[in-house]
């Protein structure tokens, strides 16, 4: 097969890197990739929005399949474009991906459907959201822009004063765009994080194994919301007991709600979610892979992904056997200085072996190009530094020896990646 992916982040580089392993990847090509991609698979320079130009790119390439990866243009139905022309496509069309496209959207799923999740309302004015958050007077408050906001467009204010900032930077600053014209003002839960994501052909949902990602950009999840400063699986959290909880009260709920919509979902469904002390409850979804989770949730993937991709497509799931190693992955984020902030690009990089230089780790890139014989930077999170231990201490120590071998100028990494999942044990 001649496989396309679509996108330029550490995901799709974990993406290409187990399509690789396939037997039936004859051919593997990625559009934009980034300078880690481009030693593994063919890049266009087609942007991953540019719906024309990738369904142009897939037929000049005759491809076999395309691997749509990204939110944004999911959400924008590229799907539905490539499926315009016959060619088979892993991702959800756009009247699926609006669960993570409208976070009204899915909020309204889970209370028409009973799927447990945090009390909200939604809000068109901000006159209206900040009465109604003094009005409750409960602090702190999670305020969210209800489009995509490349996993960033979340605020959870401690007092009154961050919460009337917090609306009305979103909905009249605009500091998320025109994701921010709609706003969901949530109840803050407690409880550790649990992200799962799955296969799902619309029939069936088969969850991956579990992670846990580490948004805030300090250590101590201190700092600025990010899109993720590393991950480790499979989350001690997640018991058997609880996977049991959230496939009877939340997987199956959204697969036969979604379908019920009529927007029957295919694809990777990215359950976020949080064990409060009255059970697991949904804090997002996303219609695709997660990133960094992806990069830490493959690699124990004991499976072929050309034959699951197939399947889900075909909507022949219930026929594949996914098994997983039964070992730990840790990943962990370099990003530039400044992230989630502003920041310099194109910094020479050193220390760049894929391998890490230490044996049993990757490095993915996320925010590299490849020029002259040289890496350099070309984003916020620049590589996710990975790791696969027989335990999660052995992944960890790996990783940060590997971190410690590459440079680049004003590299900032946290340093207690897994801290809480080793706690937990």
């Amino acid at each position: 097969m001649k496989i396309l992916v679509v996108g330029g982040g550490g995901r799709e580089h974990a993406i290409i890197m187990k399509l690789a392993e396939s037997p039936r990847a004859e051919k593997l090509y990625c559009a934009p990739g980034n300078g880690g991609i481009s030693r593994y698979a063919e890049c266009f320079d087609v942007k991953a929005t540019d719906i024309d130009g990738i369904v142009a790119l897939a037929k000049k390439l005759s491809v076999d399949m395309v691997v749509v990866a990204p939110d944004d243009p999911l959400v924008m139905g590229m799907v539905d474009a490539l499926g315009a022309e016959g060619i088979m496509t892993f991702g959800p069309d756009k009247a699926a991906a609006i669960i993570e496209g409208s976070k009204a959207f899915s909020k309204d799923l889970m209370k028409k459907y009973g799927i447990p999740t945090a009390a909200y309302e939604t809000f068109t004015n901000a006159d209206e959201a900040v009465a109604y958050i003094k009005g409750q007077g409960k602090y702190p408050t999670v305020v969210k822009a209800d489009g995509l906001a490349l996993g960033k467009g979340v605020i959870i204010a401690q007092n009154e004063q961050e919460a009337e900032e917090a609306v009305r930077s979103i909905m009249e600053d605009k500091i998320f765009g025109e994701s921010g014209s709609k706003l969901v003002v949530e109840e803050f839960l407690t409880g550790p994080e649990m992200s799962v994501l799955s296969f799902t052909d619309g029939n069936i949902v088969v969850p991956m194994i579990s992670s846990m990602d580490h948004k805030r950009a300090l250590d101590g999840d201190q700092g600025l919301n990010t899109g993720g400063m590393g991950t480790v699986a499979p989350n001690p959290f997640y018991t058997e007991a609880v996977a049991k909880e959230c496939m009877e009260n939340i997987f199956l709920p959204t697969i036969k709600a979604m379908k019920a919509e009529g927007r029957t979902f295919k694809g990777c469904l990215y359950f976020g979610l949080m064990l409060t002390p009255d059970g697991v409850k949904v804090i997002e979804y996303n219609c695709r892979f997660g990133d960094p989770e992806t990069q830490v949730v493959l690699p124990l993937l004991d499976a072929d992904l050309v034959d699951i991709f197939e399947a889900v497509y075909k909507g022949t799931l219930s026929d594949i056997d996914i098994k997983w190693k039964d070992q730990s992955c840790a990943c962990v984020v370099m990003a530039s200085g400044g992230y989630p902030k502003k920041y310099p690009t194109g910094l020479e990089m050193s220390g760049m072996d894929d391998k890490g230089q230490v044996d049993g780790v990757f490095v993915y890139h996320a925010g590299t190009k490849f020029t002259d014989g040289k890496f350099l930077t070309a984003g916020g999170r620049v590589l996710g530094v990975t790791a696969t231990g027989d335990t999660l201490q052995a992944a960890l120590d790996k990783s940060y020896e590997a971190v410690k071998k590459i440079s680049f100028e004003n590299a900032h990494y946290r340093t207690d990646i897994g801290k809480r999942a080793l706690s937990a044990k």
